[in-house]
């Protein structure tokens, strides 16, 4: 599901129009990327948590070349799926895992 597609089924399951859903939407990722860009962390109780985790400089290798690159520091974000969350996606593939 894109941007796009979850504005439309927000708007049609609770009959709202699509700009009233288009503003929710934007108005929800907005906070989220607000938060992580002040170092905050974002915890939606079932579903996941929003954090930054930051890496430190390193020395990396250019795999064609071999020849090292510096890499500078970065802060990346993250995503961990909650445990409803894990235990929906995952739902009937444990009895799939014993048919090998």
């Amino acid at each position: 599901m894109n941007k796009s597609e979850l504005i439309t089924e927000l708007a049609s399951s609770n009959k709202i129009n699509l700009k009233e859903a288009e503003t929710v939407v934007n108005s929800f990722f907005d906070a989220i990327v607000e938060g992580l860009s002040n170092e905050e962390r974002a915890e939606l109780r079932g579903f996941g948590s929003f954090s930054v985790r930051k890496y430190g400089a390193y020395v990396g290798r250019n795999p064609k070349s071999g020849e090292a690159i510096p890499v500078k520091s970065k802060k990346m974000p993250i995503f961990k799926p909650g445990k409803e969350l894990r235990a929906i996606v995952n739902q009937g593939l444990i009895d799939d895992d014993d048919d090998d």
